[in-house]
């Protein structure tokens, strides 16, 4: 699949197979860029669960029973295929069929688990939409009423400066708290924006999700990610209390990347 780009005035966009590997705004570059220190990706989203499931031997509990998942679920083991797309809109789609085996990329180096099940079918819609506020990233999610899922959008942003900050409604939380709490990743509850301070202010303000978690292991990037549900609340047996559930044909969430004003 080639790269999609999308403009607006002084807004560029490149999607590489639905991931968002570029989004500049006057030729500033707002995401961290694969090769450089960090993480491996630019964004991914977590779904159909959020958090590690190796303590609890890949199992999560549904209602129709156990589901084998690897950390953040096999939503990523699939690929996307391109709808549509003009010079503002890519929507991108990723169906699966209950319980289709899909092979886990993390086996064998990183994980005991060969294959990944899910009892449900589901279809997941991505769509980026350039308009004059900034990029708007929606997540559209059908299948069965009352399969149960979380959602989480997993996206790495580009630091410059030395002392960035990231900040809510609330408080402000430095890189050096975020970098301390390591690999579980710093909770933020009940938050539908924060801010990252940097070189220039970008403002993440989401719709569906109401909480964020924060991590990095190095001082040049910061994964900001929206979640239903901070996976580190419970113990990995227990995953499946953070559930919701699908109650209409259709669940949409928001992400919105805005300038500061």
């Amino acid at each position: 699949m080639a790269v999609t780009e999308l403009f607006l005035n002084n807004k560029t966009v490149k999607v590489d197979a639905g991931e968002l590997v570029s989004y500049q705004v006057h030729q500033h570059e707002f995401i961290h860029q694969k090769g450089n220190p960090g993480w491996r990706n630019a964004d991914t989203e977590m779904f159909p669960i959020i958090g590690p499931t190796s303590e609890a031997n890949f199992r999560v509990s549904t209602p129709k029973g156990d589901a084998i998942q690897d950390q953040h679920g096999l939503l990523r083991e699939l690929q996307y295929h391109l709808v549509n797309a003009s010079d503002t809109k890519a929507v991108f789609k990723k169906k699966y069929r209950a319980n289709t085996k899909i092979k886990n990329s993390k086996y064998p180096d990183k994980s005991t688990v060969e294959i990944l099940v899910w009892p449900y079918d589901f279809e997941f819609i991505k769509e980026f939409e350039l308009t004059e506020k900034g990029l708007k990233i929606s997540f559209i999610i059908s299948g069965e009423i009352g399969m149960p899922f979380m959602l989480g959008y997993h996206p790495a942003f580009n630091l410059v400066t030395e002392n960035p900050t990231l900040k809510t409604n609330k408080n402000s939380i430095s890189l050096n708290e975020i970098l301390a709490v390591g690999s579980r990743a710093f909770q933020v509850e009940n938050c539908d924006e924060i801010v990252l301070q940097d070189k220039h202010s970008l403002k993440i303000t989401t719709k569906g999700f109401s909480n964020f978690m924060l991590w990095t292991e190095v001082p040049n990037m910061i994964c900001i990610e929206p979640i239903t549900f901070y996976p580190y609340a419970v113990a990995q047996e227990k995953l499946d209390k953070g559930f919701q559930f699908l109650t209409k044909d259709l669940e949409v969430f928001e992400v919105l990347l805005s300038l500061e004003n």
